[in-house]
Protein backbone atom coordinates (compact mmCIF):
# COMPACT_ATOMS: atom_id res chain seq x y z
CA UNK A 1 0.00 0.00 0.00
CA UNK A 2 1.07 3.36 -0.80
CA UNK A 3 0.54 5.96 1.80
CA UNK A 4 -0.89 9.42 0.36
CA UNK A 5 1.58 12.64 0.64
CA UNK A 6 -1.63 13.91 2.13
CA UNK A 7 -0.68 11.43 5.12
CA UNK A 8 3.07 10.90 5.04
CA UNK A 9 4.66 14.83 4.38
CA UNK A 10 8.41 15.04 3.26
CA UNK A 11 10.07 18.23 3.29
CA UNK A 12 11.84 18.94 -0.83
CA UNK A 13 14.74 17.70 0.53
CA UNK A 14 13.01 14.15 0.94
CA UNK A 15 13.09 14.52 5.10
CA UNK A 16 10.29 13.63 7.29
CA UNK A 17 8.32 16.98 8.06
CA UNK A 18 8.19 17.95 11.14
CA UNK A 19 12.00 16.30 12.37
CA UNK A 20 13.43 17.54 8.95
CA UNK A 21 15.45 13.65 9.15
CA UNK A 22 16.02 11.02 6.67
CA UNK A 23 16.63 7.62 7.80
CA UNK A 24 20.76 7.66 7.50
CA UNK A 25 20.56 10.26 10.13
CA UNK A 26 19.59 8.50 12.32
CA UNK A 27 21.37 5.55 15.13
CA UNK A 28 19.09 2.97 16.48
CA UNK A 29 19.60 3.93 19.83
CA UNK A 30 17.56 7.16 20.82
CA UNK A 31 17.67 9.15 23.69
CA UNK A 32 14.38 11.74 24.12
CA UNK A 33 14.90 14.77 26.19
CA UNK A 34 11.87 17.69 26.39
CA UNK A 35 13.88 21.37 26.21
CA UNK A 36 16.28 21.36 22.73
CA UNK A 37 19.12 22.85 24.83
CA UNK A 38 19.08 19.85 26.84
CA UNK A 39 20.55 18.31 23.30
CA UNK A 40 23.43 19.59 23.77
CA UNK A 41 24.27 18.94 27.58
CA UNK A 42 23.97 15.21 26.32
CA UNK A 43 26.00 15.25 23.30
CA UNK A 44 28.72 17.13 24.99
CA UNK A 45 29.68 13.92 26.72
CA UNK A 46 30.00 12.29 22.75
CA UNK A 47 33.45 10.96 21.61
CA UNK A 48 32.23 13.11 18.47
CA UNK A 49 29.00 14.07 16.74
CA UNK A 50 28.23 13.36 12.99
CA UNK A 51 25.18 15.16 12.37
CA UNK A 52 22.77 17.67 13.86
CA UNK A 53 19.86 19.80 12.24
CA UNK A 54 16.71 21.44 14.06
CA UNK A 55 13.27 22.73 13.07
CA UNK A 56 10.90 23.84 15.63
CA UNK A 57 11.56 22.60 18.91
CA UNK A 58 12.39 19.54 17.20
CA UNK A 59 16.64 19.38 17.66
CA UNK A 60 18.42 16.34 16.67
CA UNK A 61 22.21 15.40 16.84
CA UNK A 62 23.69 11.73 16.14
CA UNK A 63 26.64 11.26 17.27
CA UNK A 64 28.84 8.48 19.30
CA UNK A 65 29.88 7.83 23.05
CA UNK A 66 32.48 5.27 23.80
CA UNK A 67 31.89 4.17 20.59
CA UNK A 68 28.26 3.51 20.37
CA UNK A 69 26.35 5.95 17.80
CA UNK A 70 23.37 7.35 19.84
CA UNK A 71 20.57 9.70 18.67
CA UNK A 72 19.44 12.73 20.72
CA UNK A 73 16.00 14.44 20.27
CA UNK A 74 14.29 17.34 21.84
CA UNK A 75 10.67 16.20 22.03
CA UNK A 76 9.38 19.90 23.35
CA UNK A 77 6.56 19.31 26.00
CA UNK A 78 3.59 17.23 25.73
CA UNK A 79 1.86 14.26 24.86
CA UNK A 80 0.89 15.89 21.33
CA UNK A 81 4.62 16.52 20.46
CA UNK A 82 5.39 12.82 21.34
CA UNK A 83 2.45 11.50 18.74
CA UNK A 84 4.93 13.33 16.46
CA UNK A 85 8.04 12.69 17.16
CA UNK A 86 7.70 8.61 17.66
CA UNK A 87 5.04 8.46 14.71
CA UNK A 88 7.67 10.08 12.23
CA UNK A 89 11.32 8.54 14.15
CA UNK A 90 9.09 5.02 13.18
CA UNK A 91 8.32 6.36 9.71
CA UNK A 92 12.74 7.02 9.12
CA UNK A 93 12.79 3.37 9.74
CA UNK A 94 10.13 1.30 8.57
CA UNK A 95 9.03 3.57 5.97
CA UNK A 96 10.71 3.76 2.58
CA UNK A 97 10.43 7.24 1.67
CA UNK A 98 10.83 7.31 -1.95
CA UNK A 99 8.12 4.91 -2.41
CA UNK A 100 5.96 5.25 0.26
CA UNK A 101 5.60 1.53 1.11
CA UNK A 102 5.98 -0.16 4.42
CA UNK A 103 8.91 -2.08 4.59
CA UNK A 104 8.63 -6.25 4.68
CA UNK A 105 10.98 -5.96 7.67
CA UNK A 106 10.53 -4.58 10.58
CA UNK A 107 13.35 -2.27 12.57
CA UNK A 108 13.24 -1.64 16.27
CA UNK A 109 14.32 1.34 18.39
CA UNK A 110 15.57 1.58 21.70
CA UNK A 111 13.72 4.90 23.31
CA UNK A 112 14.98 5.96 26.47
CA UNK A 113 13.69 9.59 27.87
CA UNK A 114 15.70 11.81 30.44
CA UNK A 115 13.35 14.07 31.94
CA UNK A 116 12.91 16.00 35.28
CA UNK A 117 10.10 15.88 36.95
CA UNK A 118 8.19 16.17 40.34
CA UNK A 119 7.55 13.40 43.32
CA UNK A 120 4.27 13.23 45.13
CA UNK A 121 5.57 10.90 47.77
CA UNK A 122 7.15 11.88 50.77
CA UNK A 123 9.94 9.35 50.89
CA UNK A 124 11.18 9.85 47.21
CA UNK A 125 13.08 13.02 47.78
CA UNK A 126 14.40 15.83 45.50
CA UNK A 127 17.36 14.55 43.64
CA UNK A 128 16.24 10.94 42.72
CA UNK A 129 16.51 9.08 40.18
CA UNK A 130 13.58 7.34 39.18
CA UNK A 131 12.79 4.93 36.42
CA UNK A 132 8.98 4.50 35.22
CA UNK A 133 8.52 0.89 35.41
CA UNK A 134 4.00 2.08 34.47
CA UNK A 135 2.64 5.34 33.60
CA UNK A 136 -0.93 6.21 33.76
CA UNK A 137 -1.83 8.52 30.70
CA UNK A 138 -4.19 11.55 31.96
CA UNK A 139 -4.29 12.70 28.35
CA UNK A 140 -6.70 11.09 25.44
CA UNK A 141 -3.29 10.36 23.18
CA UNK A 142 -3.35 6.44 23.24
CA UNK A 143 -7.58 6.30 22.59
CA UNK A 144 -6.84 7.55 19.24
CA UNK A 145 -5.60 4.24 18.19
CA UNK A 146 -6.28 0.68 18.11
CA UNK A 147 -4.34 0.14 21.32
CA UNK A 148 -6.09 -1.65 24.32
CA UNK A 149 -4.37 -5.06 23.54
CA UNK A 150 -1.17 -2.80 25.12
CA UNK A 151 -3.31 -1.11 28.10
CA UNK A 152 -3.95 -2.40 31.58
CA UNK A 153 -7.53 -2.17 32.17
CA UNK A 154 -7.52 -3.44 35.72
CA UNK A 155 -4.73 -0.85 36.54
CA UNK A 156 -7.35 1.33 34.92
CA UNK A 157 -10.27 0.56 36.34
CA UNK A 158 -9.28 0.85 40.29
CA UNK A 159 -7.49 4.05 39.58
CA UNK A 160 -10.65 5.47 37.98
CA UNK A 161 -12.78 4.06 41.01
CA UNK A 162 -9.93 5.43 43.35
CA UNK A 163 -9.73 8.76 41.56
CA UNK A 164 -13.54 9.34 41.65
CA UNK A 165 -12.67 10.09 37.67
CA UNK A 166 -15.03 12.43 36.41
CA UNK A 167 -16.71 11.34 33.31
CA UNK A 168 -16.22 14.20 31.23
CA UNK A 169 -12.40 13.70 31.70
CA UNK A 170 -10.26 11.35 29.19
CA UNK A 171 -10.55 7.77 30.91
CA UNK A 172 -6.36 7.17 31.82
CA UNK A 173 -4.96 4.32 30.04
CA UNK A 174 -1.98 2.60 31.85
CA UNK A 175 1.23 1.54 29.94
CA UNK A 176 4.34 -0.42 31.18
CA UNK A 177 7.86 -0.09 29.84
CA UNK A 178 10.15 -2.76 28.24
CA UNK A 179 11.30 -4.73 30.77
CA UNK A 180 14.35 -5.72 28.88
CA UNK A 181 15.56 -2.47 28.40
CA UNK A 182 14.93 -1.10 31.87
CA UNK A 183 17.00 -4.20 33.27
CA UNK A 184 19.84 -1.94 31.79
CA UNK A 185 19.30 0.86 33.61
CA UNK A 186 18.35 -1.19 36.78
CA UNK A 187 20.81 -0.34 40.55
CA UNK A 188 20.48 0.97 43.59
CA UNK A 189 20.49 4.38 42.22
CA UNK A 190 17.54 3.83 40.37
CA UNK A 191 13.90 4.52 42.42
CA UNK A 192 11.40 2.33 40.42
CA UNK A 193 8.36 4.48 39.21
CA UNK A 194 5.12 4.44 38.14
CA UNK A 195 4.40 7.52 36.60
CA UNK A 196 1.31 9.98 35.87
CA UNK A 197 1.55 11.36 32.63
CA UNK A 198 -0.37 14.71 32.84
CA UNK A 199 -1.98 17.00 30.08
CA UNK A 200 -0.96 20.20 31.62
CA UNK A 201 1.58 21.67 33.92
CA UNK A 202 -0.78 23.82 36.02
CA UNK A 203 -4.63 22.38 36.66
CA UNK A 204 -3.77 19.13 35.69
CA UNK A 205 -1.02 18.77 37.92
CA UNK A 206 -3.07 20.28 40.60
CA UNK A 207 -1.04 23.79 40.80
CA UNK A 208 -3.50 26.98 41.76
CA UNK A 209 -2.10 30.50 40.09
CA UNK A 210 -5.19 32.05 39.57
CA UNK A 211 -8.04 29.19 38.42
CA UNK A 212 -9.58 27.27 40.69
CA UNK A 213 -9.59 23.01 39.72
CA UNK A 214 -12.56 20.92 39.67
CA UNK A 215 -10.68 18.86 42.22
CA UNK A 216 -8.75 20.51 44.73
CA UNK A 217 -8.03 16.80 46.41
CA UNK A 218 -6.56 15.40 42.96
CA UNK A 219 -2.73 15.16 44.06
CA UNK A 220 -4.21 13.81 47.69
CA UNK A 221 -5.95 10.95 46.31
CA UNK A 222 -3.12 10.09 43.40
CA UNK A 223 -0.82 9.89 46.44
CA UNK A 224 -2.84 7.08 48.09
CA UNK A 225 -3.88 5.34 44.86
CA UNK A 226 -2.20 1.88 45.13
CA UNK A 227 -2.37 -1.06 43.19
CA UNK A 228 -1.87 -4.84 43.77
CA UNK A 229 -2.84 -7.32 41.13
CA UNK A 230 -2.57 -10.41 43.50
CA UNK A 231 -0.78 -11.40 46.19
CA UNK A 232 2.42 -12.05 45.07
CA UNK A 233 2.62 -9.07 42.65
CA UNK A 234 4.39 -5.70 43.79
CA UNK A 235 2.26 -2.99 45.22
CA UNK A 236 2.25 0.31 42.47
CA UNK A 237 1.45 3.36 43.65
CA UNK A 238 2.10 6.65 41.54
CA UNK A 239 4.91 8.29 42.25
CA UNK A 240 5.93 11.50 40.13
CA UNK A 241 3.73 13.70 37.79
CA UNK A 242 4.97 14.33 34.12
CA UNK A 243 4.01 15.44 30.38
CA UNK A 244 5.55 12.80 28.00
CA UNK A 245 6.35 9.34 29.23
CA UNK A 246 2.55 7.51 28.73
CA UNK A 247 2.61 8.73 25.27
CA UNK A 248 6.19 7.63 24.59
CA UNK A 249 4.91 4.39 26.47
CA UNK A 250 2.23 3.56 24.44
CA UNK A 251 3.26 4.26 21.11
CA UNK A 252 6.77 2.81 21.70
CA UNK A 253 4.19 -0.54 22.26
CA UNK A 254 1.64 -0.21 19.66
CA UNK A 255 4.83 0.36 17.03
CA UNK A 256 7.05 -2.16 18.06
CA UNK A 257 9.81 -0.06 19.70
CA UNK A 258 11.45 -0.90 23.11
CA UNK A 259 10.63 2.53 25.45
CA UNK A 260 12.13 3.48 29.52
CA UNK A 261 11.52 6.98 30.82
CA UNK A 262 14.11 8.02 33.53
CA UNK A 263 13.43 11.24 35.92
CA UNK A 264 15.58 13.07 37.82
CA UNK A 265 13.27 14.13 40.43
CA UNK A 266 14.01 18.06 40.92
CA UNK A 267 10.60 18.68 43.46
CA UNK A 268 8.59 17.36 45.75
CA UNK A 269 5.46 18.13 45.76
CA UNK A 270 4.57 16.32 49.32
CA UNK A 271 7.17 17.90 50.99
CA UNK A 272 6.67 21.35 48.85
CA UNK A 273 10.62 21.52 48.31
CA UNK A 274 12.86 21.90 45.02
CA UNK A 275 16.56 20.77 44.26
CA UNK A 276 19.22 23.64 45.03
CA UNK A 277 20.75 21.76 42.50
CA UNK A 278 18.45 20.69 39.47
CA UNK A 279 20.90 21.30 36.72
CA UNK A 280 23.85 19.57 37.76
CA UNK A 281 21.67 16.50 39.07
CA UNK A 282 20.17 16.44 35.73
CA UNK A 283 23.43 16.29 34.27
CA UNK A 284 24.41 13.55 36.66
CA UNK A 285 21.37 11.43 35.11
CA UNK A 286 22.69 11.81 31.62
CA UNK A 287 26.17 10.73 32.33
CA UNK A 288 24.48 7.63 34.58
CA UNK A 289 22.08 7.19 31.27
CA UNK A 290 24.80 7.17 28.74
CA UNK A 291 26.76 4.65 30.67
CA UNK A 292 24.17 2.95 31.44
CA UNK A 293 23.77 2.50 27.64
CA UNK A 294 27.08 1.20 26.80
CA UNK A 295 28.06 -1.07 29.32
CA UNK A 296 28.02 -4.72 28.12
Amino acid sequence: MTIAPSELILNPDGSIYHLNLRPEHLASTIITVGDPDRVDTVTKYFDSVRFTTQKREFKTSTGTYKGKEITVISTGIGTDNIDIVLNELDALVNINLETREINEEHTSLDIVRIGTSGSIQADIPVNSFLMSRYAIGLDALLHFYDSKHVQHPAIQKAFIEHMSWAPEKSDPYAVACDEQLADKFASDKIVDGFTATNIGFYGPQGRVLRLKTTDATMNDKLGTFCFRENVTSKELKVTNLEMETSGIYGLAKLLGHRAVSLNCIIANRANMTFSEQPTEQTEALIQYTLDALTKN
